[in-house]
């Protein structure tokens, strides 16, 4: 009787550290199995202005040379989905970009947020009109930034939150586009002080969306610095009258040298 009641303590105990190990592992698996990568977002993420577009991206104007593209292919995750598109508002990557999220995806990661602010037409008006317009256009999208833009990005991490549970989210934001200070052709210092002032307001808003919900905010504002338009190895397009599209957006060194190094920093 005793042997018996022995029998069955030492097969209790063996079972319980047999599922307490195969839980682990079980766990274990699971997070190793969390290792794709998904690229959302808009130009900024899609790589647009730095050439060697993909050509079944369309008019998305994905690159191989975005930041991306290089994180993917330094880091070979197990697998890989670029879905981010020139031009994104946060409802678009809301509705057309989030299908590739899942329990395996391992790291996210996006910019959006400028395209609602109505970076290209705060841009078109500085460019073609006076510092008066400028600023009153800025001063339009600030108010939206504000206002209405927060409401926005929860709905857009919220979401990719409940798609993507064990994914390390990193949200990066938008450089200041102009060295002040400095004699450079183009926009006036009143016109360029207010694009860059609007910027630092989109990331500090972006920022703290990010860090309410728990993601990373890569801030790349750091390693243009010194790159900027009128510094005299910009990486930033300014106006291409031949291709008006890439008009601020990053180059090639851009995507290189200023995105890629604050996503390594940020994962």
């Amino acid at each position: 009787m005793r042997r018996s009641r022995l029998v069955v303590l030492v097969s209790s105990f063996l079972l319980a550290v047999g599922t307490a190990l195969t839980g682990a592992a079980t766990a274990q698996g699971a997070e190793a199995a969390a290792t794709g990568y998904v690229a959302l977002g808009d130009s900024y993420s899609s790589g647009v202005g730095s050439g060697s577009y993909i050509g079944s991206s369309g008019d998305c104007k994905r690159s191989t040379k975005a930041y991306p593209s290089l994180w993917a292919a330094a880091n070979s995750p197990s697998s890989f989905n670029f879905t981010a598109c020139s031009g994104a508002r946060t409802d678009e990557v809301l509705a057309g970009q989030l299908t590739p999220l899942g329990t395996g995806t391992g790291l996210v990661t996006l910019s959006a947020g400028g395209n609602d602010a109505g970076f290209a037409d705060v841009m078109t008006t500085c460019v073609l009109q006076s510092d008066s317009a400028c600023v009153s256009r800025i001063n339009t999208a600030r108010a939206y930034v504000g206002s209405t833009l927060p409401g926005k990005l929860d709905t857009l991490y919220s979401t990719i939150r409940s798609k993507a549970p064990a994914a390390r989210v990193v949200v990066l934001g938008y450089p200041r586009f102009y060295l002040l200070g400095q004699s450079c052709l183009g926009l006036s210092e009143a016109k360029r002080k207010a694009i860059n002032d609007a910027s630092d307001l989109l990331n500090s808003t972006i920022a703290k969306r990010v860090a309410d919900h728990g993601f990373t905010f890569a801030d790349v504002r750091s390693p243009f610095t010194g790159h900027e338009i009128c510094s005299g190895n910009s990486w930033l397009h300014s106006v291409n009258w031949l291709n008006v599209g890439e008009s601020y957006h990053p180059t090639a060194a851009g995507q290189s040298g200023g995105y890629l190094p604050a996503l390594n920093n940020a994962v």
